[in-house]
């Protein structure tokens, strides 16, 4: 009906390891929103699925931002689709497969990606510490199965690191990713679309000199990070690393949009892991990106709602 607004489901919070950052998120998702085309329904997945299950009938489609278990893997929006809500982004399969550090690298190397070697650490029944070392040297990154921001990552420089490292990311999960560190540029890149894929502008990270890697506190805190865009590479570069990241969208079944961050390393591109929900602050890398390819934060929302309605 012309003239009619949408009615938008906007969840955030959760109970994962990055709710604030989610609250944040949607706080500036809602003043970003045009209330002229839209009637805005917040809930917090941590305690209104009961009263979001029952507006389910007047709710034309929702908007996940949401981050890290619970929001990010697939269980969110297996029940959006029990309940015939329509949202963005990935669905259950491609959220799931994303938020799998394991499963992602091994759907990489079958899609002929370029990505650091890597081991799995089962707590249950680990190799020997000295058969990680003689397979991927050092340093090594050691990462959690499915946390996301950089929680409970550790950079490995000596073999006595390396308990603790592995105690850290078994907090979070019973198998862990321990891949070879390779030194490089950060980068990372977006993609929006269902069908038809458009790779936006590649991001150039730069932590600041406190920071050894973009981690938590790097990504958070307010200039902790030079973020470049366009990132400073070549034409080729900037094209196989664009050509990855819609790779990789698809090699993990993605939909609607991802970020995938990758390095730069000796004029070689690896990739390291796809986020299918970014960060959705109006400073948030894949926002950042959008606005230069000439998406602004409200109409980059809007498009978000269009390819949710598209599927």
């Amino acid at each position: 009906m012309a003239g009619k607004k949408l009615t938008v489901a906007l969840l955030a919070g959760g109970k994962s390891a990055e709710r604030e950052v989610s609250l944040k998120s949607g706080d500036q998702v809602f003043r970003a929103l045009d209330k002229e085309r839209y009637e805005i329904l917040r809930y917090d997945p941590r305690d209104d699925l009961p009263r979001l299950a029952q507006d389910a009938g007047r709710i034309d489609v929702a908007l996940i931002i949401l981050h890290g278990r619970l929001g990010e893997d697939g269980t969110i929006q297996g029940f959006l689709d029990l309940l015939s809500i329509p949202y963005q982004g990935s669905g259950v399969l491609g959220s799931a497969l994303a938020m799998n550090k394991v499963l992602s690298k091994q759907l990489y190397v079958q899609a002929g990606l370029p990505t650091a070697p890597f081991v799995v650490m089962d707590r249950t029944g680990s190799k020997a510490d000295s058969h990680v070392f003689d397979q991927l040297g050092l340093p090594v990154v050691v990462k959690p199965e499915h946390e996301g921001s950089s929680i409970g990552l550790t950079i490995v420089r000596s073999p006595e690191q390396f308990p603790q490292a592995l105690e850290d990311a078994w907090q979070f999960d019973r198998r862990c990713l321990v891949e070879k560190f390779v030194p490089g540029v950060e980068i990372t890149g977006g993609v929006l679309g269902n069908d038809s894929l458009q790779a936006l502008p590649l991001i150039e990270i730069v932590p600041s000199s406190g920071h050894e890697f973009f981690d938590y506190s790097a990504k958070y805190t307010p200039g902790a990070s030079d973020e470049i865009c366009p990132a400073r590479l070549s034409p080729e570069l900037t094209a196989k690393a664009q050509d990855y990241a819609r790779r990789a969208h698809q090699a993990l079944c993605c939909r609607g949009y991802s970020r995938t961050d990758m390095i730069v390393s000796d004029d070689e591109v690896f990739v390291l892991e796809t986020n299918t929900i970014p960060g959705m602050t109006e400073t948030s890398l894949f926002p950042q990106s959008a606005a230069v390819a000439g998406l602004p934060f409200s109409t980059l929302l809007d498009r978000l709602i269009e390819l949710a309605l598209e599927r």
